[in-house]
């Protein structure tokens, strides 16, 4: 009878135990997250962004590569591999290149601190650790997070819905979402390695740009002459196309248009021209923006970005940075008045 009665205790001891080690509360996921943070001194992630611009969608696919103390590399490319760019840290500063045109421009900026990053893992952890208010829930494989987002002016994308592995808590997705609650920006990981080992030159500026030119050849002369002009998709509201000039260039031609109403500003998009391949990094006072297809320069007034081999500039005294962004991202696709 007694050894009857241990048995049945003890098993009700095992069930509450096993019980117990497969529910975790949102406090200790987030206390883990943290020394997961502690213990992760690089990794290496592979993952495909889709971005959101009206009715259309654009695919990127994203290779990040992360080194303690600060050093990163972000390769964008599209799905056809004719546009790519990599964003890249390390002991001399912030460098975005453009393989393609032989561009590289440096900031002065402390990227990636300034803002959410939906696709760097440690970013999302912040986000995580840092909004009190963040929901929680845990299926049967994750745990996923909403919390607010950090970004300029984030008032049109607010929220962020973080997906994680409950096994090694590695990111499986990222939705950053509009106020009505739609994914304009999705990131879907493929691959994370944590603790990964890089060649001791892996973040080096010349030697990421000799090899993506490897990969991205550069334009060649005959590529840089047509101009097909685009349109912004996305205006905000009041806000309407008042004039449009052409004017000849050495690159062919530059076209300058002018929006006007309740705010104004100036869109100009010339081909641009390739610059030789010794050329050094351009100095830029301004911050490093992701625009999904394309990195760009934002300033307090302008934002900047090379696109399928043309310059865009955004020039303007009443946009927000935040609107300057959602206007560049709709500059794509079909040309359309």
């Amino acid at each position: 009878m007694r050894r009857n009665l241990f048995g049945v205790l003890l098993g009700i001891v095992l069930l509450l135990a096993l019980a117990g080690c497969g529910t975790k509360s949102q406090e200790d996921v987030v206390k883990a997250l943290d020394e997961k943070m502690d213990e992760v001194s690089s990794y290496r992630a592979e993952a495909k962004m889709t971005l959101k611009t009206g009715s259309d969608s654009q695919v990127y696919n994203i290779e990040i590569w992360y080194k303690q103390p600060s050093y990163y590399r972000v390769s964008l490319k599209n799905a056809k591999k004719d546009q790519s760019q990599i964003i890249l840290r390390n002991d001399e500063g912030v460098f975005v290149l453009t393989p393609a045109l032989n561009k590289s421009f440096r900031f002065q900026s402390d990227w990636p601190k300034n803002s959410s990053q939906a696709y760097l893992y440690e970013s999302l952890v912040k986000d995580i650790l840092s909004d009190s208010k963040a929901s929680f829930k845990a299926t049967k494989d994750h745990y996923v997070f909403e919390t607010k987002t950090n970004y300029p002016n984030s008032n049109i994308i607010p929220k962020q819905e973080i997906t994680l592995n409950k096994k090694d808590l590695a990111p499986v997705s990222v939705k950053v979402m509009d106020t009505d609650m739609n994914a304009l920006l999705t990131v879907e990981f493929s691959k994370v390695e944590f603790n990964k080992k890089f060649d001791e030159n892996a973040f080096d500026t010349a030697k990421n740009m000799t090899g993506a030119r490897l990969e991205v050849p550069t334009m060649a002369k005959g590529e840089t002459d047509a101009l097909e002009v685009m349109y912004p998709a996305d205006l905000p509201s009041g806000v309407e196309q008042v004039d449009e000039k052409e004017i000849a260039t050495e690159n062919a031609k530059r076209v300058i248009m002018t929006f006007g109403g309740k705010k104004s500003f100036t869109l100009v998009q010339e081909k641009a021209r390739v610059l030789p391949a010794t050329s050094t990094p351009t100095l830029v006072n301004g911050d490093p923006v992701d625009l999904g297809f394309a990195i760009g320069a934002l300033t307090d007034h302008s934002l900047t970005w090379s696109y399928k081999g043309v310059d865009f500039m955004i020039a303007s005294d009443d946009l927000t940075p935040e609107e300057m962004v959602m206007i560049a991202r709709s500059v794509q696709g079909k040309a359309t008045k």
